[in-house]
């Protein structure tokens, strides 16, 4: 019978310091390798295995001229006193803050094929697999980086110390807790004493607390992010598949269904009454819709042709409108970006950006250096940084894994990613990292192949999002009532199906609200999509009129199959990486211009999509007129102006 195997943890960059002493063929080597908590036939195991190549302390290499793009090095050792000299006289600006930035690692290269086969005796050697219930205690020790030292029960040696030199520690005991208890020695407060609970005992209460919907709203209760976003918890196949539950609870009344949800979404409860705008909205002759095409994405010589003799954008209400209609070659995309998110002003020449370059990477690198000079005692008496770099880690270390750019271990991307987001928790500490703010950060980071660059077109893009993350999820709840709204407008019979269902508050659309449909759409096309919303046109909330859009497309067949309020959710959840860009954005486009046409339209709607506002052009029904938009780092995630306001003083308006 095939041993059931399930991996719990798994961690690599985990190196092991042999001593001349302990018989290493080579003083100077390096174990490098990876250390997992496996589940194996209902034991479970704490495994390391080192990698195929081990490390050689002498070919550790300092960041080099542009220490904060995703670049490989490599070096020869006849290349290391020219490129030591080089490193020297390097005047890169970045280079003065390499201190604060990851060493890489080069591969140990053997002259003959004994050497290579002694090695790989060498590093098997180190490789060991343990029961938890066989360890009698971890010791955590803290030279610069976390080391543990696994003491077994049977034995009064212990096995290899296990150096955390990348991270991990935390997530590894983390990990452990949920088998065994930990607990500290009266004798030695580094010591973590291991004791293993009765497996039967601890069965008995798993299967007493096995209710699908009690589980359903602790875990929401706890963490609404983690839940909708992490492994197992799409919030719509969750909670479909959580509710579904016994024959007996399919029997459940819609309503009640969606009393459950709305009480397992803190803060999502939303009542009609209490809030402002909601207009009785009766059938509305909206028109025609009219066609729409797409063009052609922007090259990169009409991109150049674009600028002055001294860099500047001539026309950026042109530039958007075309980037709004075709999108961004990817070639043009690194450089773009930094205008359409905030990071560079329009006007502004190629010197001029050079000086604000240089004066934010400085900027940047003193808030890394805040976070990564913080030892670990010193951690340990701050419970919210603790608390969100374990986040980060775990969230690093499953965003975008089957990307090039983020696949495979030691990973370079990874570690950029992992970094900004440690950084982004200094500049607003208030926030912090909360899970889903990864999925933001990935596609910026791998247009701009750059650290900094990367994390202040983010800080740009968390501005408008901010509210989406924020305790009160006031933004969230804002985007449903508004999309409730526009689709009552939009498809009346649809809203009133939906909401027989229990449904017309859309629930269902919250994923595709909170990180802008970055889970519904293939790569490729979420960087076309928000760099054609982060251009400000057609209206406000354009990301609205998308969800309409994909709503549109999708209600012939909801309503022909009759579909409950579990099946729409389920039905929503399957759309993944089925969308058609090109066409949502056609669809989208065209209710734009057929709102916009409308004379008579209620003021809540006009409101929503920025209609009433100053920056009004009348008469005009071609986005590639619409006004200028407020300027992206001063508009809110729902499309309103932060202007002389708090930072997290925005709330929706919806004026009747």
């Amino acid at each position: 019978m095939a041993e059931l195997l399930k991996v719990i943890f798994e961690h690599d960059g985990i190196f092991l310091h042999p001593n001349p002493e302990e018989g290493s063929l080579d003083q100077d080597l390096l174990v490098s390798g990876f250390l997992r908590i496996l589940e194996k036939d209902s034991e479970i195991l704490v495994e390391y295995r080192p990698l195929e190549d081990s490390v050689d302390p002498s070919n550790i290499l300092c960041a080099g001229q542009d220490s904060s793009s995703v670049v490989e090095w490599a070096q020869c050792p006849r290349e290391k006193s020219q490129s030591r000299q080089l490193l020297e006289t390097q005047q890169s600006y970045e280079t003065e803050w390499d201190m604060v930035n990851a060493v890489s690692f080069r591969k140990k290269n053997y002259t003959n094929g004994e050497g290579s086969q002694n090695h790989s005796h060498e590093r098997s050697r180190w490789a060991f697999s343990v029961n938890i219930s066989d360890l009698k205690s971890i010791t955590v020790k803290d030279e610069g980086w976390t080391f543990l030292i696994l003491q077994l029960k049977d034995s009064s040696s212990s096995l290899p110390a296990l150096h955390f030199h990348q991270g991990g520690s935390r997530e590894f005991l983390d990990s452990l807790r949920r088998f065994a208890l930990l607990t500290e020695c009266p004798e030695d407060e580094t010591c973590l004493l291991v004791s293993t609970p009765n497996k039967a005992l601890s069965q008995s209460f798993e299967n007493l607390l096995d209710d699908n919907s009690f589980g359903l709203i602790h875990k929401f209760k706890r963490d609404p992010y983690v839940t909708t976003l992490g492994g197992f918890s799409k919030v719509t196949n969750y909670i479909y598949d959580a509710l579904r539950g016994t024959e007996e609870q399919q029997q459940r009344p819609p309503e009640e269904v969606a009393d459950l949800l709305g009480e397992v979404i803190p803060g999502l409860e939303i009542n009609q009454q209490e809030e402002p705008g909601f207009e009785v909205i009766t059938r509305i002759d909206l028109g025609v819709r009219p066609p729409v095409s797409r063009a052609e994405p922007l090259y990169a010589d009409e991109w150049s042709k674009l600028q002055d003799p001294e860099g500047r954008i001539e026309d950026d209400v042109t530039l958007r409108q075309r980037i709004f209609k075709g999108g961004l070659c990817h070639a043009v995309r690194k450089e773009a970006w930094k205008f359409l998110l905030g990071y560079y002003p329009w006007t502004s020449t190629l010197e001029e950006r050079k000086s604000l370059q240089k004066a934010k990477t400085d900027e940047y690198f003193r808030m890394k250096l805040q976070w990564k000079s913080i030892g670990e005692e010193q951690e340990r008496r701050n419970s919210r940084l603790r608390d969100y770099r374990s986040l980060i880690e775990k969230d690093v270390n499953r965003t975008d894994r089957t990307n090039r750019f983020y696949e495979g271990l030691n990973n370079p991307g990874l570690t950029l990613l992992h970094d900004i987001l440690m950084t982004y928790c200094m500049y607003d500490f208030d926030l912090g990292y909360v899970q889903g703010m990864s999925d933001l950060l990935s596609p910026i980071l791998y247009v701009m192949e750059n650290e900094v660059d990367a994390f202040w077109c983010f800080v740009s893009f968390m501005d408008q999002m901010h509210q989406n993350f924020e305790e009160q999820m006031q933004g969230m709840k804002t985007q449903l009532i508004q999309l409730s709204t526009l689709l009552r407008l939009l498809d009346l019979a649809f809203w009133n199906y939906l909401e027989s269902q229990e449904s017309g508050y859309l629930y269902f659309c919250f994923r595709w609200l909170l990180i802008r449909f970055k889970r519904e759409l293939s790569f490729q096309d979420v960087l076309r999509l928000w760099e054609v919303m982060w251009t400000g046109l057609p209206c406000q909330n354009f990301h609205l009129l998308v969800c309409c859009a994909i709503l549109d497309s999708e209600k012939q067949k909801i309503m022909e199959e009759n579909y409950g309020f579990n099946e729409i959710l389920k039905h929503i959840n399957e759309l993944s990486m089925k969308l058609d860009i090109k066409e949502i954005l056609q669809k989208a486009e065209g209710i734009y211009l057929q709102i916009r046409s409308c004379k008579d339209l209620p003021h809540s709607i006009s409101t929503i999509l920025g209609f009433d506002t100053e920056r009004r052009v009348s008469n005009q029904t071609d986005p590639g007129s619409a006004p200028r938009p407020v300027p992206q780092q001063d508009v809110c995630s729902n499309g309103h102006c932060r202007e002389n306001r708090p930072q997290n003083s925005c709330r929706g308006v919806f004026t009747s």
